[in-house]
């Protein structure tokens, strides 16, 4: 028995993937940004042909080890669709100028689809990354900042403007205190550090990924129950929208405050997968969606794994 479990040890310290139990296991890979060894949670499935990655992301103020009721229903998907699952740490909780979608943040997420791609049979036309929360920011993030990777990207209650969401904070409290420590203070301290908000804000880059499939969800009663108000998932769309199909300033303050769609925006189609939390509002333009839903701040899981996957199904 000891040598099996030395064997078993000796290949996957070499490959990161091979001893696979069935369950997510702790790799390092290599940062192309600064070269140390970066942490993930990963699974791979034993397959025949190349298989769809996902790419889960952490909250705010969550790490690689992160065991929330939304990463546990993202890896029960991946073991039974047989899709590679990773979980990368990228700088871990957005309280340091490492983290908070800095260049390092970046680059890890790329060096993680790398290794994923090294280490399983990856279908490349097929990454997906999701993420709600701080991992919805770095979802946006991504979009913008690696449009060529993705085939599908799922946003939930993400934060596009950090220097907006620190003034919907107020400017006091946990999160307004993890963006003066990322960001090297207040918004307007200096426009040293005004720009360091804008470098970090999926906003400034989520032009470029036009023509990205993305879809971009926000609770109605987020920013009254929750942390981050609907606004900032609405001013996303805009950002990746035509300019017919964007949504008007009106709108998006009626529906930021108000926590109600206006009359005659109610979404009266099918929305299969989102249980007892009803689509309130959808609107579409080319590959881009955003949709409010009744709840606050929080991922429909079983909404964004089965639109990913559809997404699959439509290239086949």
């Amino acid at each position: 028995m000891r040598a099996k479990i030395i064997l078993c040890a000796f290949i996957f310290a070499a490959v990161g993937s091979q001893c696979v139990d069935g369950e997510p296991h702790e790799i390092r890979y290599r940062s192309s940004a600064d070269d140390t060894r970066q942490p993930a949670m990963f699974f791979a499935p034993s397959v025949e042909k190349p298989v769809p990655l996902l790419v889960v992301l952490h909250t705010w103020s969550g790490d690689y080890t992160q065991n929330a009721m939304y990463t546990k229903r993202c890896f029960t998907w991946c073991k039974k669709h047989k899709w590679v699952y990773i979980h990368p740490h990228f700088r871990g909780p957005n309280n340091r100028p490492e983290a908070t979608g800095s260049n390092l943040v970046v680059s890890d997420i790329k060096d993680a689809v790398k290794f994923a791609r090294r280490e399983a049979s990856v279908d490349r036309e097929r990454i997906y990354i999701v993420g709600a929360s701080g991992g919805g920011h770095a979802a946006l993030l991504m979009a913008g900042r690696a449009p060529e990777l993705w085939a599908g990207v799922s946003a939930w209650c993400g934060i596009s403007d950090l220097a907006s969401w620190y003034c919907q904070h107020d400017g006091t409290g946990k999160y307004a205190r993890m963006l003066e420590k990322s960001c090297g203070g207040p918004p307007d301290k200096s426009e040293k550090v005004a720009q360091e908000y804008r470098r970090r804000s999926p906003l400034t880059y989520l032009r470029r990924a036009r023509g990205v499939p993305i879809d971009i969800h926000a609770g109605i009663y987020d920013g009254h129950t929750g942390s981050v108000p609907v606004s900032q998932s609405l001013r996303a769309f805009n950002a990746v929208a035509r300019r017919k199909d964007r949504i008007s300033e009106e709108n998006i303050r009626h529906i930021t405050e108000e926590a109600e769609v206006p009359s005659g925006l109610q979404f009266g189609g099918e929305a299969p997968h989102y249980g007892k939390k009803k689509v309130l509002f959808r609107k579409n333009s080319g590959s881009a969606r955003v949709t409010v839903f009744r709840g606050s701040h929080e991922i429909i899981s079983e909404a964004a794994l089965n639109w990913l996957d559809e997404l699959g199904k439509d290239k086949n």
